[in-house]
Formats: structure tokens, C-alpha cells, sequence
């Protein structure tokens, strides 16, 4: 059968050739054609357009470049219906894929839409269950409580698992020792904390220099190390580094850094629930620009009450939240003391994870998403 994927950035270009490996696993003859990325293009099949033609995040940059999404909606309908895909498979990135989902059902009737990622409507955009109910076949959540929040609005949906679960799970690295993993690095012997800072250039420009700041008072105890973002240049780093002696940037080995961490900062997202999933306490620090106005809107414009996965899977806080007024170097500092040297502090957080891990489960997101899909075009 043929399958038409979109994707809008990285971590969808992760989760959508790992569903393309599962779906070839039950149909063989399967034929792939995308909006993808690299991921995507070494399972095969045809990439059409590279995400990173189409990421653009935050309210101007989209203004900015309205024409630009404008022509590649155009392009993506016009390739679609000369493609005659028996599936379209969406991923994540709504605002994009909510329009095509409209498309296939108005204009190519009898193809199912599959969504694999909901977006996260519960967060603030309620009113678009209306529309996912109407342009979408089967939605495929990662997220547990996803399922009752779409049930209050009488959609069926599925719970599939989640796929950081299976990337954990999958990891290579897993029986490293600390001594291995500083040896291969170049390390001291000091025990480590990371810092995750975010995947984008203006995320790490507001999060790391305060993130790096809270962390000075600790350097006689520990040292500290920076997941580098992809398709980030090392140089980019650079000027941080500056006036921090005990600071190294690794690419490419962020679950080795939390698996070999004492404690870490992180930006809100999926890094949270991965240094969760990998035992790590942690303090989410996420900085905003206008931060009154964002505290405002936080509480009386969201449906949910944290923005870390972690918080929200587990319905209450196990992880401290400091982003809008909260994001100090104080505040980080003072909760960073908290986890390294308050041991029943630390042990709550990772009893609580345990419970995280049973409310995710198993690993198998995608062959339990690819048996979804599966079972839908058979029947």
C-alpha cells in the first residue's frame, strides 16, 4: 500500500521512520512518500520536502514567512493527489497538518487520515477537537492522559505508548560505567551535572547563561556538561563556555550525559520526561521573555496546570517548574542544592518517576501504532 507522512521537525522525523520500519514489518509492499527528514529518507521511500524547509516556530517567524507555508500547503495538496496514497499519516505539528487533514477529506474521499502525535490541544487550543473529530480517522496518542481528555469530548482514541520509552529502551551505551564515559571524553572525575538548554538557538540563548550562572557555586564538587543540539554548531557554544572552565559541550550523547548525571537542568519538552526515564532528578528552567504577562497567561488562558510531561503524566508536581517570574539563578540554584544534598527530597522524585514509567508502559509505540493503521486499511 502506498503512505503519505508529514513531518515538521526533528524529534516527528524520529518517531515517523520508526513508524515506517513497523509498518514495512507488516506490509512488505509498503511505499513511503514525505515531508520528512534524514531519519525518514534512510528507511526509504521518496522525502519530497525536508522539514527544515518548513520549522518555523513563534508567532513573527511564521508572519514572516506566511508566503512560504502558504506554497508549500499548495505543493503538499497538488503532490498528494497525484501520489493516490491509500493512508496519510500526520505527525505532531498541527498547524500545518490540520489543513491537510481538511483537504483529504473534502477533496480525496475514501483516504483515511492518521494521527500519530497529538498535538497538544488539551494545553490550549480545545476548540480543535471539533475539527480532529471531523477530519481525522484515527488519532494515535502518546501521551496516557491524553486518552480521557479526548473521551470528554466523545472521541475515541488510541493510546499507543510512547516513543521516548522506546528510544531509552533502545539506546546504546546502556552498561557504560562513569569511568568509560569520562575516559572517552576527556572528563574529570568529578561527578556530573548536565545541562540541557534547549533544541533551538533562541532557546539556548535564554536558558544556558542562567542555567550556567546557578551552577558556579558548585564547580569545587562537580563538573558540568552541555547536551549539544542538533544541527547546532559547536561555535554557536562558545561564548558560553567563556569564564566557565568546568563546562564541556558533547553532541550527540545526551542520553550518555543523563545516564552518567547527578542531577540536571532542563527546558521544558520531551528532554524532561527523557532524564525522568532515566533516573536523573531534575529542575525544569525554562525562561520567557514579558514574564508577568506569561505567568498571567499560564494561569488564566492554559487548560493545564504544569508544563513539564513529567508533571503532567503524574498529575502533580514531582518536578520543580521554574520558567516566567520562577526563572531565577536563585531559584535554580536553591532547588539545584535540594537535589544533590536533601536525600529524601531526591528519593521522592525518583519514586515518583517510578510511577511515570507504569502509567507509560512498554516500550512498542510504533508497532502498536503500525498494527493501528494496519488493521484499519484491512478492514
Amino acid at each position: 500500500m502506498k503512505y503519505y507522512i508529514i513531518v515538521g521537525e526533528a524529534s516527528g522525523d524520529q518517531h515517523a521512520s520508526n513508524l515506517m520500519r513497523s509498518i514495512r514489518e507488516l506490509d512488505r509492499e509498503a511505499e513511503f512518500r514525505y515531508f520528512g527528514g534524514d531519519l525518514m529518507a534512510q528507511v526509504g521511500g521518496t522525502l519530497v520536502k525536508h522539514y527544515r524547509e518548513m520549522a518555523y516556530m513563534g508567532l513573527m517567524p511564521v508572519l514572516l514567512h506566511a508566503p512560504a507555508i502558504l506554497r508549500n500547503l499548495s505543493f503538499c495538496k497538488r503532490d498528494m493527489a497525484s501520489f493516490h496514497p491509500d493512508a496519510v499519516i500526520l505527525v505532531d505539528y498541527p498547524g500545518f497538518n490540520l489543513k491537510i487533514a481538511r483537504y483529504v477529506k473534502k477533496k480525496l474521499s475514501g483516504i483515511p487520515v492518521f494521527y500519530y502525535i497529538s498535538p497538544k490541544v488539551w494545553a490550549w487550543k480545545e476548540y480543535r477537537v471539533k475539527s480532529f473529530r471531523k477530519y481525522v480517522d484515527e488519532m494515535l496518542c502518546i501521551l496516557p492522559f491524553e486518552v480521557d481528555f479526548f473521551k470528554k469530548h466523545h472521541y475515541p482514541v488510541h493510546y499507543v505508548g510512547n516513543p521516548t520509552v522506546d528510544a531509552i529502551a533502545q539506546r546504546s551505551h546502556q552498561e557504560e560505567t562513569f569511568r568509560q564515559f569520562a575516559e572517552e571524553n576527556g572528563l574529570e572525575k568529578k561527578p556530573v551535572i548536565a545541562l540541557l538548554a534547549g533544541s533551538r538557538q533562541q532557546e539556548i540563548r535564554n536558558n544556558l547563561p542562567s542555567m550556567l550562572e546557578a551552577v558556579k557555586g558548585f564547580a569545587d564538587g562537580y563538573q558540568f556538561i552541555v547536551a549539544g543540539a542538533p544541527g547546532i554548531d559547536l561555535s554557536f557554544y562558545h561564548p558560553y563556555e567563556k569564564g566557565f572552565p568546568q563546562v564541556k559541550v558533547l553532541f550527540g550523547q545526551t542520553y550518555r550525559i543523563l545516564a552518567q548525571s547527578e542531577a540536571a537542568l532542563v527546558t521544558s519538552g520531551t528532554a524532561t520526561l527523557e532524564a525522568a526515564l532515566l533516573n536523573v532528578p531534575q529542575v525544569v528552567c525554562y525562561r520567557t521573555s514579558l514574564p508577568r504577562i506569561t505567568s498571567w497567561g499560564f494561569r488564566h488562558l492554559l487548560h493545564t496546570p504544569f508544563i513539564s510531561l513529567v508533571n503532567l503524566i503524574c498529575g502533580r508536581e514531582v518536578v520543580k517548574e521554574l520558567f516566567a517570574k520562577q526563572f531565577t539563578v536563585e531559584n535554580i540554584r536553591r532547588e539545584l542544592q535540594q537535589l544533590l544534598h536533601v536525600q529524601s527530597y531526591r528519593q521522592n522524585m525518583l519514586e515518583s518517576y517510578r510511577e511515570l514509567r507504569e502509567r507509560l508502559g512498554e516500550p512498542g509505540a510504533s508497532v502498536r501504532a503500525a498494527t493501528v493503521i494496519r488493521r484499519r486499511l484491512l478492514s
